[in-house]
Order: structure tokens, then C-alpha cells, then sequence
């Protein structure tokens, strides 16, 4: 953490070392370790050119911005993905979250800033692109080690680790949205990848600067780059990283760092593809610092190449006649053109191919004799460039020209080579009718059209045929709304669903040998099933296939080649399943109770409507997650019931001190699962009470209204030891009611769907780690449908791109019951 007793607008090597040592090695992050942006980059920062981070005071800088922008309130825009290590400061992570005590984090930090007049804008990643999604695996998987690692030492020392293990609680990223937004804070989710929404809402809304920690940052041509893990909130400095700074120590321009990002490796180009390039660049460098680095020298070899030899060439040869781009030449393009904020170019992309529409005269380009402006701290442009505006706008502008492109997915504008016959992308000056998908205005047909400004120019002679874009769903106005609730924050993969029918979810703490307990993935993957009925149809009235969703959910025993393909789920919902306009758009009295029959139609819980109408709040969304938990889960039983209702009640009357203080006397990793798939429950709320268009306030399933990681974890122990229920409750009366109350409702449905809660004393001579209840437990008819049982383990079913077949789910369950 940054000293609270550096200078502003100096160097200070304290700071050089926490930058550079907060940080996982820098021979590691080339690697292929989860550092996200330029590979090297964030160690040869701090090893080789640590005079290109200056200490700043964002008192100081608002106060600037204010006498030099009258009436421009200064704004800092947060990537939060960065961010979330940062702000999770409780001690205890490994039990489910702190969610209280991070709650009240947030709080903190939004105040320091509110306080002297700062405002912040906060973006969350919204889907991850394709070209990303090697590098997104490729993580996930390098996480599943150490989660089992981290299972080791639980259960060899009975305590959480270290934090040099630390692991992020489940649904950290999903609630911490709705924490800021309860907070009063403007709160964005992207549409494609998260750091170039950032780095042009900073450009075009003339921010004091971006807070995150990501070397990209470093890349794009936009505003200042604030570290987020050098920021000391009791004096609001931190360190500014210039990239003026960086070019000048390369001798290379502002202009060429999109090509440096790539031949070093990103999260778009793999670090591998041009390695043998690297090595060569580093035998012909004739400046070798002998006190650098090897993985340094490599970055200082690369940009003396392009300073020396490639701009000897450019505007006379093509890239690839210049470099050994191979059948990567496609690939590559797009690499150095996301680095292209709107109304930028690449002097790199120097020819007009066929298929390019002329820019319009606003068009500034990415000058390569770039001096900093005054006005803005150290280097930065305090103007905001023209042309596009930003991807986050829900108004797009006219006049922005647009290329035919042959993956509309991709969030890079493609043209086409007239000799490769590639995509190869020229120009990402786009406008939010390219870049964002469909539904984004009312005006947005479903088909890429060319746009009709007269001020563009059109090349008709080699216009390529209009490329359809394809989406889940057909209803522009429906995906309109659901595009509108995704950016703002307030749903949970709808979006994702319905436009390109792909969704992911990384890891949970969950023990890979335990045999006794399925992984989240699976467990609510059935409530994801009905609500892709919902959001897509099942495909039964024959008048539309069945569609598939792609799922990349991570789980043991899956390794990530491929998604699992999963079908919809028919729905049983009294009075049939209702259309999404009547969900959504229907203002009229009675659409409420529609709107709450599909929410329980999801978790297939239509027969316990009325009992958990009964419940009070915040409690009704927790008894609908234990029922289908408990349902779903035969090796659940009494004891793990009443640690649920236990801890929640208790949460009620607890300060966050109290639970600051709370200390446990071991860590059981069952109990780490389970607190981990609650959570999991939690962020599918979410999910199902978006889509069936907000039944329920969305405050009654945040965690920090019903769960707290340590106190479950607390009352899981002292159950496991056979404490009372008063002793639970600890000898409140109230909460004994309540307690008793919540039991009931959850039992009663649970024995509707022929499942009986007992006692683990009760159990333990049954063999646990089946799929299915033997005898009549194996179905479930009060809703209607019926699942066989034949006692499938949930380990043996496969990974990868096989359909996945609902009439193949089993309940979890012991092999008797």
C-alpha cells in the first residue's frame, strides 16, 4: 500500500517498490500468470523505467480541473475488476464473504472521494469476447490449482491461509455492483471488453484519470493511469504511471504502442505467437543493460526494432510484409486495432483496402509527434478527442462510418484484405451501432446496414454483402430493455442469454475431492434451464428449433475446451408460461403475481407459493433458495438447515464490529463448500429475478442483508457439535419464533417434493455421492415433471461440448433415503 507520507508530484522509490513487488513476479506475468495487459510490461515498469510513475494528490488534481473547467465536475472512471483485491479488506475470506464488513469498505472509499468533490464512474466486464476467451480458460484453470491447494492446507492446518493465498468469495464482482449502486454510485457493465469502455469514457468525458491496475491502461491514447494498488485513501495520492514518460525511455511514439502491446503478447495475442520474433529482435540489440533484466532487455529490443527498422518503412510496406505475421495476420490486426479508442487511427494502417467507407473530416488521428497538453497532470490531453462518442452512451450518434463485418461478435471493426481475403481491421473509430449488439436504439435493424450519413462517402465499387447479425432473440424491442438493464448494472447474464446465447461463471471454493457435495454448476444449472425457456422458448411449440445456450461454467473434472451445450428446461407455471413483454413492459396491477409465478417456476417451487408469500422479508428470497437447495442436495441435512436459518436471523441484530470480531475456533472445509454455494444460490437470484422482470426487491437477497461467511461458519460448527436451536439463536426469544418459523416453511415444501430433511446422525451410515433418491423420491410430480433416478454420480458426468440433456439431471443424493 502506497505511504501516506510520499510527495506528490515526485518520485518516490518506496512507492517504485510497492508497485513493482505488489505484483506477482515479473518472469511469471511473461509466463502466462493472471497479470492482465502487456506481458512484462508491469515489471519492466518498475525495474527499468520507474521515473514514469509520479506521485499524485487527487485533491490537488480536482482542484485543478476546477479552476481550469469551470463548472466540469472531476471525474475519475474505475475500472472495478481491477479494484476488487483492493477493496475486499476483511481478514476472513475463505468461509463465504464478509459481506457487512466489505460493504462498509465500499462505503468508505466512495465517501473519501464524494467528500472532496470527486465523482466516480465504475465499469464491470460484461461478457467476455471471443478473442479473450483462450486467456479467460487458461486463468480459470490456473485457479482450480490453487483452490485445491488451498482445500489442502484447510484441511491439514484447520485454519484459513495466508493471505498470499487469497481467493476472492464467490459473486464478489456481481454484488459489488449492486453495493455501489446502493451507494448512490453511477455504475456501468460493458457490452464488449471492459478496459476500452473505460479508457473512452475517460477520453471523451475529459476525466481527471482511469484507477485500475492494467498495463493496457499504459496502451490506449486516452487519459492519465492511476494505480489503485498504491492508492492511500487517508491521503488520496497514488501513483500516476505516464505513458508520454514510457514512449520517451523506448524512443518510440505514443502511436506504436498498440504495436509493441502486440509483439510483446496480451490478453488478445498470445504471448507464444511471436516469441522467436522476440529473441531475434534481442540478438541484434546493441544496447543491452547489463543491470536489466533479461525479460526487460526483450521489451527495450522490441521497441528499438520498431523505432529503427519498421519506421524506416512505414506508409511503403504492409505490416505483414515487415513482420512474421503468417496465418496470424488477422489475428494480429485486431490486436493493435482495440487498442483504437473512437475517432483514432493507426498510422500502422496506412492503405484504403476494399470494403473501407471514407472517414469524415472529424476523425483525429493518433499522432505519432504527440506532445503532452497543459492542464492535465504530467502528460495527459486534457481535451477530449472528437469524433465517436463513447461505447457507454445510450444515444448513438449519426454519421459514424462503419465496415462490412464478417464476425459481428468481435469488438474490432473489420474490412476486407483484397489479397488475404481476412478480416483485417483498418480503422476503430466506431460508433455504438458497431460496437454495441443488437437493440441498442429503436431505430437498429437486424441486419448490420451500412450507415446513410451523406457526409460519408461510400466506396460502392467493393462493398461487401450486408452481414447478418445474429442474436437469441428476434424482438428488438425486448433486447433493447434487456440490453438497457445489463448496462446499468441491474440484471445478471440476461443480456448475455439473449444476444449471443454464451455465459460464463468462474470459480467457487469447492473441494474437488469431496464426494459428498455437487458443484454450483450443476446444482442450480436447472433453474438456468427454465429461465433460457423463459428468455428463448424451449423449442416444443415446433415453430422454432430448441435453442442452445453455451455454457463455460467451471467445475471440477471440465477442462474449459469447449461449453457445455444446454437445452431449456420446459416450465410448469399455473396459466402457462407468460410471454416477456407482459414480464417486462405490462404496467397493469396484477403482472406482479405473473412476474413471481415465473420466479418460482424457475426453481420448479409453483406448489409453495403460498408459504413463502407468508415469509417477511428478507427472508422469503433465502427460504426459496434452502427449499430448492435442500430438494436438489439429499446429502444436506438438519444440521446444515439450521446453521442457514440460524445465521441469518442472528445477522439482523449484529454491527459490523461484532462481526470484525467474531473468531472461529477451526475451518471446516464442508463448511467453506456450502457457504460458497449459498452465495452462488444468492448471485442466481439474481439471475432469475432479472429475467422474470423484478418480482422481488433486489435488496432482500444481497448478502449483506442474509449471509455473513464467519457467523454461518460459526453456527455450522456449533450445530455440527449438537448445540440447541436456543443456543443457536443465542437464547433470543424472537428469533426462536422466527427460527421456527422458517423450519417449518422449508420442511413443509421439501416434504411436498418428497424430500425429508434428517439429522447427519441420522444419515451417516448411508453411502452419500449419488444422483437421484431411490423408490418414489426419485420424482418429482406435484409440479408436474418427472425426473428418473437411476443413481448417476454428478462427477461422471462429462465435460465439453456434448449437449447437455435435461432429462439427464439427477438429484444429489444418498444411494438410500
Amino acid at each position: 500500500m502506497l505511504s501516506c507520507v510520499c510527495l506528490k508530484g515526485v518520485i518516490c522509490p518506496v512507492v517504485i517498490h510497492n508497485y513493482l513487488f505488489s505484483f506477482p513476479d515479473p518472469f511469471r506475468e511473461l509466463s502466462g500468470s493472471s497479470v492482465m495487459g502487456v506481458r512484462g510490461l508491469q515489471g519492466f515498469v518498475g525495474s527499468t523505467c520507474p521515473h514514469i510513475c509520479t506521485v499524485v494528490d487527487f485533491r490537488e488534481l480536482a482542484e485543478r480541473h476546477r479552476s481550469e473547467h469551470p463548472g466540469s465536475t472531476p471525474t475519475i472512471v474505475v475500472d472495478a475488476m481491477c479494484c476488487l483485491r483492493y477493496w475486499y479488506t476483511p481478514e476472513s475470506w475463505i468461509c463465504g464473504g464478509q459481506w457487512r464488513e466489505y460493504f462498509s469498505a465500499l462505503r468508505d472509499f466512495v465517501k473519501t472521494f464524494t467528500t472532496v468533490g470527486i465523482k466516480l464512474v465504475f465499469f464491470f466486464d460484461g461478457m467476455v469476447e471471443q478473442e479473450k476467451r483462450d486467456e479467460w480458460v487458461k486463468r480459470r484453470l490456473k485457479n482450480n490449482k490453487e483452490i485445491s491447494r488451498i482445500f489442502q492446507y484447510i484441511k491439514s492446518h484447520r485454519e484459513q491461509p495466508g493471505r498470499n493465498m487469497f481467493f476472492i468469495p464467490s459473486g464478489l464482482a456481481i454484488f459489488t455492483r449492486f453495493a455501489l449502486k446502493t451507494l448512490g454510485q453511477e455504475t456501468l457493465c460493458s457490452v464488449q471488453e471492459a478496459d476500452y469502455e473505460v479508457a473512452s469514457y475517460g477520453l471523451q468525458n475529459n476525466c481527471l484519470g482511469i484507477l485500475g491496475e492494467d498495463t493496457d491502461y499504459l496502451i490506449y491514447d486516452t487519459c492519465p493511469y492511476f494505480s489503485i494498488g498504491d492508492l492511500c485513501l487517508e491521503s488520496l495520492s497514488t501513483v500516476m504511471l505516464c505513458r508520454e514518460k514510457l514512449c520517451e525511455s523506448l524512443a518510440i511514439s505514443l502511436a506504436d504502442l498498440p504495436l509493441l502491446a502486440c509483439l510483446l503478447g496480451n490478453d488478445i495475442i498470445p504471448e507464444g505467437m511471436f516469441e522467436s520474433f522476440r529473441y531475434k529482435c534481442l540478438s541484434s540489440y546493441t544496447s543491452l543493460k547489463e543491470n536489466f533484466d533479461k525479460k526487460g532487455n526483450v521489451i527495450l529490443a522490441v521497441a528499438d526494432h520498431i523505432s529503427k527498422v519498421l519506421h524506416l518503412h512505414q506508409g511503403e510496406k504492409k505490416l505483414e510484409e515487415m513482420l512474421p505475421l503468417g496465418p496470424n495476420k488477422a489475428l494480429f490486426y485486431k490486436g493493435v486495432a482495440s487498442y483504437l479508442l473512437p475517432g483514432q487511427k493507426s498510422p500502422w494502417f496506412f492503405q484504403k483496402p476494399k470494403g473501407l467507407i471514407t472517414l469524415p473530416k472529424q476523425v483525429v488521428s493518433m499522432s505519432s509527434d504527440s506532445e503532452p497538453k497543459q492542464g492535465v497532470p504530467m502528460c495527459a490531453d486534457p481535451e477530449p478527442k472528437q469524433g465517436v462518442p463513447m461505447c457507454a452512451d445510450p444515444e448513438p450518434k449519426q454519421g459514424v462510418p462503419m465496415c462490412a463485418d464478417p464476425e459481428p461478435k468481435q469488438g474490432v471493426p473489420i474490412c476486407i484484405d483484397p489479397e488475404s481475403r481476412q478480416g483485417v481491421p483498418i480503422y476503430a473509430h466506431t460508433a455504438i451501432k458497431q460496437k454495441l449488439p443488437l437493440g441498442a436504439d429503436p431505430e437498429f435493424k437486424l441486419e448490420a446496414s451500412m450507415c446513410t450519413d451523406p457526409a460519408i462517402k461510400q466506396d460502392h465499387m467493393h462493398m461487401e454483402p450486408e452481414v447478418k447479425q445474429v442474436t437469441m432473440v428476434s424482438d428488438p424491442e425486448i433486447l433493447k430493455v434487456a440490453r438497457a438493464h445489463h448496462v446499468q448494472a441491474e440484471s445478471y447474464l440476461v443480456y448475455s442469454i439473449m444476444s449471443s446465447g454464451e455465459i460464463e461463471c468462474g470459480n467457487t471454493l469447492e473441494d474437488a475431492l469431496d464426494q459428498a457435495l455437487p458443484s454450483q454448476a450443476f446444482v442450480y444449472r436447472p433453474v438456468r434451464q427454465r429461465v433460457y425457456a423463459l428468455l428463448l422458448g424451449d423449442g416444443r411449440d415446433g415453430a422454432s428449433p430448441c435453442p442452445t445456450v453455451k455454457e463455460w461454467f467451471v467445475y471440477s473434472g471440465n477442462p474449459l475446451r469447449h461449453p457445455d451445450l444446454v437445452r431449456p428446461l420446459q416450465m410448469n407455471i399455473p396459466g402457462g408460461t407468460p410471454d416477456l413483454k407482459s414480464l417486462w413492459l405490462n404496467q397493469e396491477p396484477g403482472v406482479q403475481g405473473r412476474r413471481l409465478d415465473a420466479l418460482l417456476g424457475c426453481f420448479d417451487l409453483s406448489s409453495s407459493r403460498e408459504e413463502l408469500q407468508a415469509v417477511e422479508n428478507p427472508f422469503k428470497a433465502l427460504c426459496c433458495l434452502l427449499i430448492y437447495l435442500f430438494v436438489q442436495v439429499d446429502t444436506l441435512c438438519l444440521e446444515d438447515l439450521h446453521a442457514f436459518i440460524a445465521q441469518a436471523l442472528c445477522l439482523q441484530g449484529k454491527s459490523t464490529v461484532q462481526l470484525v470480531d467474531l473468531q472461529l475456533d477451526y475451518i471446516d472445509p464442508r463448511a467453506v463448500q456450502l457457504g460458497s454455494l449459498l452465495v452462488r444460490g444468492l448471485t442466481t437470484l439474481v439471475l432469475v429475478n432479472s429475467a422474470c422482470g423484478f418480482p422481488w426487491r433486489t435488496s432482500d437477497f444481497m448478502p449483506w442483508n442474509v449471509f455473513d461467511g464467519k457467523l454461518f461458519h460459526q453456527k455450522y460448527l456449533q450445530a455440527e457439535k449438537g448445540h440447541s436451536v436456543e443456543a443457536l439463536v443465542e437464547q433470543n426469544r424472537s428469533r426462536l419464533t422466527k427460527f421456527h418459523a422458517l423450519k417449518s416453511v422449508v420442511c413443509k415444501a421439501c416434504v411436498k417434493e418428497n424430500r425429508r430433511i434428517v439429522s447427519r446422525q441420522h444419515g451417516r451410515s448411508q453411502q452419500p455421492g449419488r444422483w437421484g433418491r431411490q423408490g418414489s423420491g426419485s420424482h418429482r410430480t406435484s409440479s408436474g415433471y418427472s425426473r428418473a433416478g437411476h443413481g448417476q454420480h454428478w462427477r461422471d458426468q462429462g465435460a465439453g461440448n456434448r449437449p447437455y440433456d435435461p432429462d439427464h439431471w439427477r438429484r444429489y443424493s444418498p444411494s438410500s433415503g
